[in-house]
């Protein structure tokens, strides 16, 4: 009897040193990561002239490796867009936070994303709003993005996938919309969405428009 429970509690103090151990090994690597955030924030944001605070806080607090595939975590901090799947791809850091600034956001502000992507600029608008409404046109990626920030906790973020040229109406007026991806004009949709005094930013060729 006593063989048995001095085996057992060896062979739970082993798997505990393991566990301690994968714990520590996945602190260290993210650790790794908050530096490239770091860096990441004071090479290619602010360096360009990104200077509110609210957008580098979220920028450099947002794991942006989460929302890559796993082929491509250790190119997450890169100054470059990556893809995401389908032809889509999250766009280089610099872009979402200037962006972001454009909208002038505030606390209280609720804001309307179209393409969500892989979820990352959505969890970006999360730390700074308090209302974000995304809409992804493939499903793949709408649905792959929801759980994903349903995954990291982003709870005041809420994903549909449908046309974003519609925009989302049932919610409207938003205080700033955002679109990620490229258009030839700007939606009618969209304007009549927007919340007198609003901000919108999209990307209408190559020249981005508030």
């Amino acid at each position: 009897m006593r063989k048995y429970l001095i085996y057992a509690i060896m062979v739970g103090l082993v798997m505990s040193l393991s566990r301690v151990t994968i714990c520590s090994a996945e602190k260290s690597k993210e650790g790794v990561y908050r530096l490239r955030r770091e860096k990441m924030v004071a090479d290619q944001i602010m360096a360009r002239g990104v200077k509110d605070e609210k957008v580098l806080f979220s920028m450099g607090t947002v794991p942006r490796h989460k929302f890559v595939s796993e082929d491509l975590i250790n190119s997450a901090y890169e100054d470059r867009p990556l893809p995401i799947g389908l032809g889509q791809t999250i766009s280089q850091p610099y872009i979402v936070a200037l962006m972001t600034q454009l909208l002038g956001l505030g606390e209280k502000d609720k804001v309307l994303e179209v393409g969500t992507g892989s979820g990352y600029q959505a969890a970006i608008l999360s730390g700074i709003v308090k209302e974000v409404y995304t809409i992804e046109i493939f499903e793949e990626l709408g649905t792959s993005a929801g759980k994903r920030l349903k995954d990291l906790d982003y709870q005041n973020i809420k994903v549909k996938v449908a046309d974003g040229y519609y925009g989302w109406p049932e919610e409207a007026p938003f205080d700033a919309i955002i679109v990620t991806c490229a258009a030839t004009h700007i939606p009618p949709p969209l304007i009549k969405q927007l919340k007198d005094g609003g901000t919108m930013c999209i990307p209408v060729g190559s020249v981005f428009w508030t």
